[in-house]
């Protein structure tokens, strides 16, 4: 009779839902029920205990905790402290009124954060060198990576057009992370056009196609903007309408070609400081003469504060940047960024397979395990030299920029630090990655991949987060 009733018990434990059998996971295990697949492991670090478990080996999409691998790859490759530069070059000198006879270049240096502003202290610089006038072009040079073939769907399209700035193009040149972006203010008065500028000068440097009409005040702002190329032009496209007593709105769009914006933005700023160009701007793959000088220098941010924009804004264009810097050879590719992260992951123990076809997680090919990336992450935190860069990309749910991470218990928002990873086509991606305190102090790890199907539903971040709060909560307060 027992060993009747011990095959039952058998029989009826195999027939359970994912639910009850996901050990330590028991609320986020529910999504099973609803035909999500699942991959998620939480373990404590010290001791490798592990607390909750639901197919951790299995290969599922990462979305942008893909970031999280890029970040850990490029502490790894150049240290905190790393800066990229961006250089004014020329083979020519400049005589003793200031002209430059022959091409004016700018060295793409694969800067992920260069800014208009750099490119205005490159300005000054040469103001300073003494160069007055330049007889041959403006090249802007992307020998190192660019343009980079696109194959993703939203890059892609944005070569013709873009209603968003997340899908940037890429190139070692590129500038303001690959979006145009222009300020619109309301008119003078009802019924008149909205006034529109650029971000960074009293005028556009791209086309402008502007519809936007100015309503009387509290009349509500509603903006709407699409850069289209035309003609071999970006035009930013407005329409709707902003108030009277509404302030000035920024808009940032992708552009179709980062090292022609980078150009066009450079022409008209050395035009305001003086600099005449005789020749115009153009773009290039050549790498700059052998014998090019120095004119003048900029240096990025360190690169730890590169990934702190990376990870807290999962910023794309930043990230595939980083990772195509990570190639050592010129006219690198997305893969072969993916491929360096990779072979920096094959130095981890116990990580198991990875596939990376970008470090930014756009890619829908990229495949990792919970176990795996718990393995990325646990060996961050045994690198002291590293690690407080590291941990520093990651947000905490109480005071993180993303608002929609704000929720959960207490514990939850001051125990965890995360980085999350979002898709929603061609299937749902909900991701999350990071570390725990435990009440008695002791670090641990977790991520959790949820991908959809082609039947499975549309899954909220509340749908992931709520039920994950619940159980990382119980974790830490237990241990």
């Amino acid at each position: 009779m027992r060993y009747r009733l011990s095959k039952l018990l058998l029989f009826t434990l195999c027939l359970l839902p994912m639910a009850a059998q996901a050990s330590g996971f028991a609320q986020l295990g529910r999504l099973a029920d609803k035909g999500f697949m699942i991959s998620a492991e939480a373990r404590l670090i010290d001791e490798g205990e592990v607390l909750g478990s639901i197919e951790p080996e299995r290969q599922l999409s990462p979305a942008s905790v893909t970031k999280s691998y890029l970040a850990a790859a490029a502490l790894d490759r150049w240290g905190p402290q790393h800066r990229f530069t961006t250089r004014l070059v020329s083979a020519a000198r400049p005589d003793a009124d200031g002209l430059l006879e022959g091409d004016l270049v700018l060295d793409g240096g694969g800067d992920p954060a260069l800014t208009t502003e750099d490119l205005w202290r490159l300005v000054q610089r040469l103001h300073q060198a003494g160069v007055r006038e330049v007889e041959g072009r403006l090249l802007v040079s992307q020998w190192r990576f660019g343009p980079v073939e696109c194959i993703t769907t939203d890059r892609c399209q944005a070569r013709e057009r873009s209603a968003n700035a997340y899908s940037a193009l890429l190139s070692s040149a590129g500038v303001n992370y690959g979006s145009w972006c222009v300020s619109v203010a309301p008119g003078a008065s009802p019924g008149d056009a909205a006034r529109v500028t650029g971000c960074d000068s009293q005028a556009a440097i791209l086309r402008i196609d502007n519809r936007v009409e100015t309503r009387p005040d509290n009349s509500g702002t509603e903006l709407r903007a699409e850069r289209v190329t035309r003609d071999g032009h970006d035009t930013m496209v407005l329409s709707g309408q902003i108030s009277t007593n509404a302030r000035p709105r920024d808009i940032y769009r992708a552009s179709s070609d980062p090292a022609d914006q980078t150009a066009m933005t450079l022409l008209a700023m050395l035009d305001q400081a003086g600099i005449a160009v005789r020749g115009g701007a153009d773009t290039t793959q050549a790498e700059p003469p052998a014998g090019a000088r120095t004119l003048a220098a900029v240096e990025g941010k360190p690169l730890q504060e590169l990934l702190l924009r990376v990870m807290n804004y999962s910023n794309n264009f930043m990230a595939d940047t980083l990772a195509l810097n990570l190639v050592e050879t010129p006219r690198a590719d997305l893969r072969l960024g993916g491929l360096a992260i990779e072979q920096f992951v094959a130095g981890i123990p116990d990580h198991g397979p990875v596939t990376l076809f970008s470090g930014s997680g756009l890619t829908t090919e990229n495949r990792t395990s919970a176990i795996g990336t718990n393995a990325l992450l646990a060996s961050m935190f045994h690198r002291p030299s590293l690690f407080p860069s590291f941990v520093a990309t990651l947000q905490s749910p109480g005071n993180g920029v993303m608002r929609f991470i704000r929720r959960g218990s207490p514990t939850f928002q001051h125990h965890v630090m995360l980085k999350t990873g979002t898709l929603n086509q061609p299937v749902t991606v909900r991701a999350a990655s990071g570390y725990f305190r435990t009440r008695s102090g002791r670090w641990g790890v977790f991520t959790v991949l949820v991908n959809g199907t082609g039947s499975t539903p549309y899954l909220s971040w509340s749908e992931v987060l709520d039920p994950l709060a619940v159980d990382l909560e119980q974790m830490i307060d237990t241990h």
